[in-house]
């Protein structure tokens, strides 16, 4: 007998129905024209720098999301976990904006201080809304959209073989697409669907805050081919 499309919504995790929920946003962010030009390469230096430096604002509020999901996990296992990826943030990724600010000549005030996109002011907001509620789902939602959708736009990279040549392009890539990324991102949905809220208020909550960080990954790859910051 044919499965009913309830019936498939039944089976599906947390993470999958809101992900599905999402699919417009999810899609064109993931297929994004910049995600197409830093694969093939042909991103431009000043579009990178623009998106870079956007983005690295976002590293507090994630330090501390990370942080707080140490807090706030329910095991120590759990809290491992976070702990070693939140050692890894703090030393590859960082690494990695250090040597492409380098690169692209950023200066030191537009690394530290920066004038914000309203982008990225919206989206630093709704981590550290999430951080207040100092609420394990909450948080999870933020941080399981962060790197699952990232995740996802790597994968269309492909083998290591046809990743572009530049440093500054390959490594984005490489952050995004490996082994130990790709099993914790399997493991974030897995303890997401895990601690699914009970009452409807949380859930809810939770829904709407996964929604709106899917749509303001779309907007900031938007906002990083245009010329200028949006106020």
């Amino acid at each position: 007998m044919p499965t009913t499309q309830e019936e498939e919504h039944a089976r599906m995790g947390f993470a999958d129905e809101l992900k599905d929920a999402s699919a417009a946003d999810w899609d064109a962010a993931v297929n994004h024209p910049f995600v197409d030009r830093l694969i093939d390469g042909s991103l431009e230096d000043e579009d990178l720098r623009r998106y870079l430096v956007q983005d690295y604002q976002f590293c507090d509020a994630f330090t501390a999301l990370l942080g707080q999901a140490v807090a706030s996990a329910p095991s120590l296992p759990s809290r491992l976990v976070f702990a070693k990826v939140l050692g890894a943030f703090a030393s590859d990724e960082n690494t990695y904006f250090h040597d492409s600010f380098d690169q692209l000549g950023v200066p030191e005030e537009d690394r530290l201080a920066p004038e914000l996109g309203a982008t990225t002011r919206s989206f630093d907001a709704l981590m550290r809304s999430a951080l207040d509620t100092r609420s394990y789902p909450d948080v999870l939602a933020v941080l399981l959209v962060a790197e699952w959708l990232y995740g996802d736009w790597a994968a269309r990279a492909g083998d290591i073989a046809t990743w572009p040549a530049a440093p500054k392009h390959a490594d984005w890539i490489r952050l995004h697409n490996n082994p130990g990324y790709n099993a914790w991102v399997t493991w974030l949905r897995e303890e997401f669907d895990a601690v699914e809220p009970v009452s409807a208020e949380a859930r809810g909550r939770v829904a709407m805050t996964f929604r709106e960080a899917v749509r303001l990954e779309r907007e900031f790859f938007d906002a990083a081919l245009e010329s200028s910051p949006v106020h």
